[in-house]
Formats: C-alpha cells, structure tokens, sequence
C-alpha cells in the first residue's frame, strides 16, 4: 500500500457526480489522494488553501466557462501546476480539442486538453507524464 505521506494530490472537479466518483476511484486505486469537488468554488477554495501536485477540471460545470476559470486562477496561484481539461464540449458547441492536445491556445490557461469518455487508466497515463511520481 502507498505511504499516504508521498501520495501525489489531485484536485478534481466535476459537476456529474457519476464521472466525478469514477474517475476519483480509479485514481485512488491507482495511489493518487485526491479532492473532489462538484462545482467551481469548492475547488477554488482548495486552491487557496492547498496545492495540489495535478489539477483536472471539467469544462462546463454551473457555468460554461467553469474549468477556464478554474484553470486561469490555479495557474496564477501555482504557475507550474499542471491542469488538464476533461470536457464533452464537441458534441454541445463544436469546438474540438484534439485527443491529448497541448495548449491549444495559450490564452487558455491548461496544460491538456481530452475528451470525456477515455479510459481512466488512459486518464492516469496523462495525469503521471505531467508530474513527477
């Protein structure tokens, strides 16, 4: 069992509570700590109060800019986080954020940008090449 002293920390934040409880179970399992949240303030409160080792946020949440905003404000806190943006955004507006693409478009604060529906393990994958385990 992992020592919970050396666990990487990852905020999560989602407002479908199935994908949230999914995707924390297959990262605790996977030896991560993880801080779920089911909207924007909640996470920007830990934010203010905690640094986490990776952040993922969905896109759309209470409003559709959610996980933008979460993602700027933890780049201003933590310049170095590393932040990924699950979203289902193509199939509400069309806008598509290639499979693994980085940094689109730099006025859009995140490291990663994938697709709802991967595999969690394919999730984990990402989230372990952007920080140091």
């Amino acid at each position: 069992m992992t020592n919970p002293i050396n666990q990487p920390k990852v905020l999560l934040a989602d407002d479908d509570p199935d994908y949230l409880f999914q995707i924390r179970f297959a990262l605790e399992k996977n030896g991560f700590e993880v801080h779920s949240f089911d909207n924007q303030e909640g996470a920007e409160l830990f934010l203010d109060s905690a640094k986490p080792d990776v952040a993922i946020f969905d896109l759309m949440m209470e409003r559709d800019d959610s996980g933008f905003i979460l993602a700027y404000h933890a780049k201003r806190r933590y310049p170095q986080l590393p932040v990924i943006i699950l979203t289902a955004v193509t199939a509400e507006t069309g806008r598509k954020f290639n499979h693994g693409e980085y940094n689109p478009d730099p006025w859009i604060k995140a490291d990663l940008y994938l697709e709802k529906g991967l595999l969690p393990e394919t999730l984990i994958s990402y989230v372990k090449s952007l920080i140091t385990i």
